[in-house]
């Protein structure tokens, strides 16, 4: 799957949840995923800006973890998964890895 892939499925995905109730930003690799859940909806963009909450991962882990082939906890635990910010925003992209 590739991250245009992926970044169209949060998109869906994202678009169609409650708004976050602040802003996020997925590093994938290379490529970024900003959501801007502050308003009233959820706003997707490919935008590198600033975030409440960041979360970067490799494209690999990022399958992995969508697959269920590896555990959320001891991805962020054995540093595949690296979060900065907000960890209550953290806690809510659940709903937007469930493709």
């Amino acid at each position: 799957m590739s991250e245009d892939l992926i970044f169209e499925q949060m998109k869906e995905k994202a678009m169609n949840a409650e708004p976050l109730g602040g802003t996020l930003k997925f590093k994938i690799d290379d490529k970024t995923v900003y959501i801007d859940g502050s308003g009233d909806t959820n706003i997707i963009s490919t935008d590198d800006k600033d975030a409440d909450c960041t979360i970067s991962a490799s494209l690999d882990v990022l399958m992995k973890l969508k697959n269920g082939e590896i555990n959320p906890m001891m991805a962020v635990m054995g540093g595949q998964v690296k979060i900065g910010g907000d960890m209550g925003l953290a806690t809510k992209i659940q709903s937007l890895l469930s493709w």
